[in-house]
């Protein structure tokens, strides 16, 4: 009986890649009556832990800013006070979102929107540019995953202590090191969670609920479920999470073109690769620049070998350029074994500034410009929006009535959303038909950020138009203290005329 043993190519490549493992094939057992039988055999290898070593250079730095900024900003901003409030917050309860100075409400979805093709767009800008820029520097997983890396490295030593550790029976030390870095990982992701709910809970109020135990069930679901994700993927999934679980590194590929930068390593110059002395020549030996030290792929935080070229593993974070350069130095060879580069540059021989001008190609300047108009417009339109917004709705249990003096009055409710931060004292007026006035029940006064219904009754004198539909406008002013115009709206509505 035949047998065939089904298990990732990449198995047969352990030697070059440590963090695979191999599985032995196992032989399955042949009946007398099945000699021309086949089976397939499906073995599964489990995943081993990737030790990342850690590493210095230009894109190891950027990775690092990039990790400080996302912080201050996602930790920082539920702490900035604008006036009497929270500088960013999204009160669902009272269906408001505060942003510094604006104040949304769910009839401005459209700037969601706006922000959503800006962030598709850029996106699509920075794929084409340079690959995977947001999963490489940016994205949550990465961020985070350095962090608690870099907690990781701080208790338990870098990549050959951490593996030497693992290794090691349970001990008192082990175990103190162990809990020692849980410890850290947990009150980073608990900060984490807290900061999280805290964009839409008051931050402080959320503190003082936390220390005295009167937090809302939800509000308790979020802190620990955000927690939990942070301290999960950050500290135990990591590189799964890229490579098994994030869409992206799916269809990225789409995105890409030979004329997009990725990290690269240069087979030219680097085959034949192998081991030699520092002194030595390696054309005599019949070698490339490549010493074959494995360091790309130590640091590699997904456990890859760039060596073999682009894999949709590959984030894009350029640690394996910081480290080969390292090794470069040390050997004395130039620079740029590993680098960011094109298909296109590496098969042609190209120059950095011929290199550079390729990339800004047509398809990244169509990007480039989509995402300036939308910018624009969004700009735009947050600078000519008005403080306050207006429904009109008729009272559909009285189209149409004669009243007193006999007129024809039709009712309307008039819903004014305040969408500033100051009390607004309004002036309703109607037209349309000739002799028409508008009574208004009370005040038009409306609170700071709240919405308010004002009932207005529209007379007309009996004999002023036909009978039928005919179309008004109401004008609304918002009045400033000293009673001057600040901004008008107009509404479109109907009033009806009986036979």
């Amino acid at each position: 009986m035949r047998v065939f043993c089904a298990f990732e190519s990449s198995v047969l490549d352990s030697k070059e890649n440590p963090s695979r493992k191999i599985v032995p094939i196992v032989p399955v057992a042949s009946t007398e009556n099945s000699e021309d039988d086949v089976q397939m055999v499906s073995l599964y290898a489990a995943t081993q832990k990737i030790y990342p070593r850690s590493v210095q250079g230009i894109f190891a730095k950027w990775r690092w800013f990039m990790v400080v900024l996302t912080q201050l900003v996602f930790y920082g901003l539920p702490w900035i006070e604008w006036g009497q409030r929270q500088a960013v917050l999204f009160d669902l309860g009272a269906r408001r979102f505060y942003i510094f100075g604006f104040v949304l409400y769910p009839q401005d979805f459209i700037y969601l929107t706006a922000i959503l093709v800006i962030s598709a767009f850029s996106l699509f800008l920075f794929t084409a540019v340079a690959g995977r820029l947001w999963c490489g520097y940016a994205c949550p997983q990465t961020v985070y995953s350095e962090i608690f890396l870099w907690v990781e490295r701080k208790v338990e030593g870098d990549r050959s202590a951490r593996i030497r550790l693992d290794g090691e029976k349970l001990s008192l030390e082990k175990l103190f090191k162990k809990v020692y870095k849980h410890i850290f990982w947990l009150a980073i992701a608990m900060w984490t969670g807290f900061t999280f709910v805290g964009y839409f809970t008051p931050i402080k109020d959320l503190g003082m609920e936390f220390f005295l135990g009167n937090m809302s069930s939800w509000e308790v679901f979020w802190v620990f479920f955000y927690a939990f994700a942070t301290y999960g993927n950050a500290g135990f999934m990591r590189e799964q999470v890229c490579k098994y679980m994030c869409p992206y590194a799916r269809f990225q590929s789409a995105m890409f073109d030979k004329d997009t930068l990725i990290v690269t390593y240069d087979t030219e110059r680097g085959e034949p690769r192998g081991p030699r002395s520092k002194k030595a020549d390696p054309s005599a030996l019949g070698l490339g620049a490549c010493v074959d030290c494995s360091l790309c792929v130590q640091v590699c935080p997904t456990g890859i070998d760039i060596r073999k070229g682009l894999q949709y593993e590959c984030i894009g974070c350029g640690a394996c350029a910081d480290v080969c350069d390292t090794v470069m130095d040390k050997v004395g060879y130039p620079r740029g074994l590993v680098k960011y580069s094109t298909e296109h540059a590496m098969k042609n021989g190209w120059t950095k500034e011929q290199t550079l001008r390729h990339v800004f190609r047509p398809r990244v300047i169509l990007y480039i410009t989509i995402l300036v108009v939308v910018v624009a417009a969004l700009l735009t339109s947050l600078g000519l929006r008005k403080p306050f917004k207006v429904d009109v709705v008729r009272d559909r249990a009285s189209l149409a009535r004669i009243v007193a003096g006999g007129k024809i009055e039709n009712v309307y409710r008039l819903q004014i959303m305040n969408a500033a931060e100051t009390p607004m004292n309004f002036d309703l007026s109607v037209d349309g038909l000739r002799d028409m006035t508008l009574q208004l029940e009370g005040d038009a006064r409306v609170a700071a950020t709240e919405s308010r219904w004002i009932s207005v009754r529209v007379q007309l004198p009996y004999d002023a138009a036909a009978s039928g539909s005919h179309p008004i406008q109401f004008k609304i002013s918002a009045l400033n203290e000293g009673g001057q115009v600040q901004s008008e709206l107009i509404e479109k509505s109907v009033f009806l005329v009986p036979r």
